[in-house]
């Protein structure tokens, strides 16, 4: 599975963009979800959402504030950014977990494919 982020860039603090991942194909993925890394910090969990369900889960840092939702006609997930903020700048990577693996919604641990980041950067 082939997973391709889009919607990255500069952007105003207060804004709200929007982050698109791509799947070469769902068949086999139980949930996508959004981590982001910023300088000199770990990678954290931020958002995910399963494909079956639509059940989302969301980082405390940003539950009330960005959206996930998926399109499972078009192998597409995305996350919607409300009400940015300079400390959301990071580069932000999509994942998948594949079924019948290892679960944790959380930890990077819990994913199997990995997309190249696309980087957010937040202007005051």
């Amino acid at each position: 599975v082939q997973l391709q982020a889009s919607g990255g860039g500069l952007v105003q603090a207060g804004d709200s963009p929007t982050l698109s991942c791509s799947a070469s194909r769902t068949s086999s993925i139980y949930a996508m979800g959004w981590f982001r890394q910023s300088p000199g910090k770990e990678r954290e969990f931020v958002a995910a959402v399963t494909l079956s369900g639509g059940n989302t889960y969301y980082a405390d840092s940003v539950k009330g504030r960005f959206t996930i939702s998926r399109d499972t006609a078009k192998s597409m997930a995305h996350l919607l950014m409300n009400s940015l903020k300079p400390e959301d700048t990071a580069v932000y990577y999509c994942a998948a977990d594949r079924m019948f693996s290892y679960r944790d919604f959380y930890s990077a641990k819990g994913y199997d494919y990995w997309g190249k980041g696309t980087l957010v950067t937040v202007s005051s």
